[in-house]
């Protein structure tokens, strides 16, 4: 029998609004926990990092992380520093913070580290995302261990691609838990949707 995993939220710069396929996600199951950054304008790694690093390490049970945009950044710093009851992440169009066009206003967040981040792992890319080349992504995910799916051409996968629920990226959170050896709470993971 599998343990039934918790879930942490990871919104990207300025958080995920109503329409964002993570505020459905929580709407649909609210044992699904968002991570509260406390300035999510102009976010400061080592600010964010304490914040997500409290919040895992405050329950020693398997956790599923589900990123969005500069979120995957965060996951992957977190895991070069950290260890923790992370069981798996779902790191969902990663920002290239390296980019000479990513836009200003973050700190700390590059260089990105490129290594395993020790759990499982799935990194879906949008083959037009402005944020990030799918060719940059893929070798993320080489570099992190991860496993790399392309969801189509969907912007930057997140308010404004007008996802709803996702199924696709359920179904993505669905295979990442059999993986990682847990289940996942309620709605989102049954098999119902």
């Amino acid at each position: 029998m599998t343990r039934e995993a918790r879930i942490l939220v990871l919104p990207g710069r300025g958080s995920s609004g109503p329409d964002h396929w993570q505020s459905h996600w929580e709407a649909a199951n609210p044992s699904y926990e968002r991570v509260q950054q406390d300035e999510w304008d102009n976010p400061v790694l080592d600010a964010w990092l304490a914040r997500l690093n409290t919040v895992i390490q405050a329950l020693p049970v398997p956790t599923l992380l589900i990123a969005h945009s500069l979120s995957v950044s965060l996951v992957a710093h977190w895991a070069s520093r950290f260890t923790g009851p992370v069981a798996g992440a779902l790191l969902v169009a990663p920002s290239d913070v390296e980019s000479p066009d990513y836009p200003v206003g973050t700190s700390g967040f590059a260089p990105l580290p490129l290594r395993s981040l020790g759990f499982p792992a799935i990194v879906i890319a949008s083959s037009d995302d402005p944020r990030v080349s799918v060719e940059r992504a893929r070798q993320f995910a080489g570099a992190w261990g991860a496993r790399f799916e392309l969801a189509g051409a969907y912007g930057h996968l997140g308010s404004a691609s007008l996802l709803a629920d996702w199924s696709y990226g359920r179904q993505k959170l669905a295979e990442l838990a059999e993986v990682a050896g847990v289940s996942l709470p309620g709605p989102v993971g049954s098999s119902a949707h």
